[in-house]
């Protein structure tokens, strides 16, 4: 099934983030890889492309697990939760519907 992550990142944490990012990509990756990731991606905190030194207020992450707590296990391993980039994150079940 496919799981909906939703992370909200800890205000200020630019700098934490971009230290993270090559080992949270990475783990993307290895998602691709596996045929289970269908979309991921941060959420810029003003409304650009590139919000620059703005940052960004948190990440979405659709991608398919066996569980629920499976996803969650993923989610919490997170290097951006290792990092302390993320203040919340939130597993839901997704069911895409289009396209």
């Amino acid at each position: 099934m496919l799981y909906a992550i939703i992370a909200e990142d800890v205000p200020g944490s630019l700098d934490k983030r971009l230290a993270a990012r090559p080992a949270h990509v990475l783990r993307l990756q290895a998602l691709v890889d596996e045929g289970r990731l269908l979309v991921a991606g941060p959420h810029p905190l003003i409304d650009a492309e590139d919000p620059g030194p703005a940052g960004f207020s948190g990440s979405l992450v659709v991608a398919e697990f066996a569980s629920r707590e499976l996803a969650l296990a993923w989610a919490s391993a997170d290097p951006y939760v290792a990092a302390g980039v993320y203040a919340k994150v939130t597993v839901k079940p997704f069911r895409k519907a289009l396209p």
